[in-house]
């Protein structure tokens, strides 16, 4: 299409600013409209989540949350986590996850709780589980980094009542990712005993 324009325009070759601008903006169209279909296609789909209960060594009945930016749930609080990738297991990528988000290592990871997110209004749908584990103890104690800015504010331990007091924006804090807000609301018994053991 370009060496067409610019033959009916400038047989010798030449271009000008308008030809340049017109294809330039045809191709930006394009771009957008390839960009557009593959997310509709990514999203068509149910996808997994793999969100990560871990108990902060200096008060173990209190978990790390941050505050989710530049994605779906901006604003809101979410646990550390991210999406599971091809042939993972659940614990590999909450230990993957956990050390690109956090720096932290972790250890006794186990299953926690599984939740079905219908996320309608952004036109997203997954399956979140939930695993529960701890920093390992490796003779000082670990405190968790924001290695991805772009995506979180910053981490901060929560007990699980200030997880329940932003089950909605009365609390005048961010209130809770989608996925995070199904299981406060759940409350699914082996995720409350594993923020009430100390040990």
């Amino acid at each position: 299409e370009r060496i067409a324009l610019l033959a009916r325009h400038k047989p010798n070759g030449e271009t000008t600013t308008d030809d340049n601008n017109l294809v330039a903006r045809r191709t930006t169209t394009t771009n957008t409209i390839e960009r557009d279909q593959t997310r509709k296609t990514r999203y068509q789909h149910v996808r997994v989540g793999v969100g990560v209960l871990i108990q902060d060594p200096l008060h173990p009945t209190r978990v790390f949350a941050g505050t989710r930016r530049g994605s779906h749930g901006s604003g809101t609080l979410a646990l550390p986590g991210g999406h599971l990738e091809k042939f993972e297991t659940w614990e590999e990528c909450a230990v993957r996850e956990v050390l690109e988000e956090t720096g932290l290592r972790v250890e006794g990871v186990r299953f926690g709780h599984v939740t079905n997110d219908r996320m309608v209004e952004e036109d997203r749908h997954y399956v979140t589980i939930f695993v529960m584990c701890r920093c390992v103890d490796c003779g000082e104690m670990q405190v968790p980094q924001n290695l991805e800015p772009e995506k979180c504010d910053g981490w901060e331990s929560y007990s699980w009542e200030d997880l329940r007091g932003r089950l909605d924006d009365s609390s005048g804090g961010a209130v809770l990712f989608g996925p995070l807000k199904g299981l406060v609301e759940e409350s699914p018994t082996n995720v409350v005993q594993f923020l009430q053991d100390s040990n």
